[in-house]
């Protein structure tokens, strides 16, 4: 078989001549590899971001797991509360007043005959309707609010500061006393309707600090250097960039509105009979409490869980949205 004779490649007979290498040639004949992850094990996915880095952190807390499925009770038997009871809440019996528990009614009577167990577990529609709602109603018109003070600044600006300035000075209960006091309705709409008047200025001073601060980036400079419309610039480049903070305030939020409207309803100037409130059942329960603990006890613990899940969740969706805490 006749002997074969290889050349060697310019670059490396260059460095064995006592030549210098020509690097580039080396470069070029580097295989390609590709990317990798951060671990150097396998090909790198999808670029990383902070929903995706707050969802993976959320779904390893325990705290967020355990808020999230309580809230997930409440919220199913908001909407269905036949699924865990068979009873009407506006059915009392005054012959068992004050009477404990027993088969078929576990929290036992209140002090009108009803039971306990029914009106606690149709009381939770009351609050997370109130709660959701007046949520909603607070980040929606506070975030607008706050967007165009933040973005447009001035005397837009300036006028807003002092307007929230003025509704900051409102003292909650206070106002609720003088304002709902004159209201008839024995619906939900007019607690909601006074939490969102007294509650949009806290989402507006947040909302108008994280525009502010987005609006200073580089990637915002320069899509208004290209031209970009203001429309644009706030929908596309400032609001994805700020929504965070108001989402975690609107959370904590929730649960506060959820005890704001049981404060009222048992002061009398929230929701009225024949509603069905934790607030007007802690309300009725409280002259009996030597007699019948049981039916102050239910409706306060179903709100105290509720408002702490609620709180608990608003923690760990800042501890997972807020970069300085990683």
């Amino acid at each position: 078989m006749p002997e074969q004779h290889y050349e060697p490649e310019p670059a490396l007979a260059g460095a064995a001549a006592g030549g210098a290498v020509d690097l580039d040639v080396v470069e070029a004949r580097t295989p390609e590899r590709r990317p990798q992850g951060p671990d150097g094990s396998g090909p790198r996915g999808k670029p990383r971001s902070l929903w995706s880095d707050a969802w993976r952190d959320l779904r390893r807390n325990p705290v967020f797991l355990v808020s999230a499925l309580v809230i997930l009770f409440l919220v199913l038997i908001s909407l269905w509360p036949s699924a865990i009871t068979s009873g009407s809440p506006l059915t009392c019996d005054l012959s068992k007043a004050q009477e404990g528990s027993r088969a078929g009614h576990p929290f036992g009577f209140d002090g009108q005959g009803c039971d306990v167990y029914t009106r606690t577990v149709y009381g939770a529609r009351t609050s997370v309707a109130v709660g959701v709602l007046a949520t909603l109603g607070v980040a929606v018109l506070g975030s607008v609010l706050g967007a165009l003070a933040g973005f447009l600044g001035g005397v837009w600006d300036s006028v807003l500061s002092r307007v929230t300035d003025v509704f900051f000075a409102i003292p909650v209960v206070l106002g609720g006393l003088v304002l709902l006091s004159v209201v008839t309705s024995d619906t939900v709409w007019p607690v909601i309707g006074f939490i969102v008047l007294l509650g949009w200025p806290q989402i507006s001073r947040i909302a108008r600090s994280a525009v502010i601060t987005a609006r200073q980036n580089d990637y915002v400079q320069a899509a208004r250097a290209l031209g970009a419309s203001r429309s644009r610039l706030v929908l596309r480049h400032i609001a994805p960039n700020a929504v965070a903070p108001v989402i975690v305030v609107a959370t904590i939020a929730l649960g506060t509105y959820i005890a704001l409207e049981a404060t009222l309803s048992y002061l009398g100037v929230g929701l009225k009979p024949p509603s069905v409130s934790w607030g007007i059942d802690i309300s009725a329960a409280s002259p009996y409490i030597r007699n019948a603990p049981h039916a102050l006890l239910w409706p306060s613990g179903a709100l105290a869980v509720t408002v702490l899940a609620f709180i608990m969740l608003g923690d760990a969706v800042r501890d997972a949205l807020d970069p300085k805490l990683r």
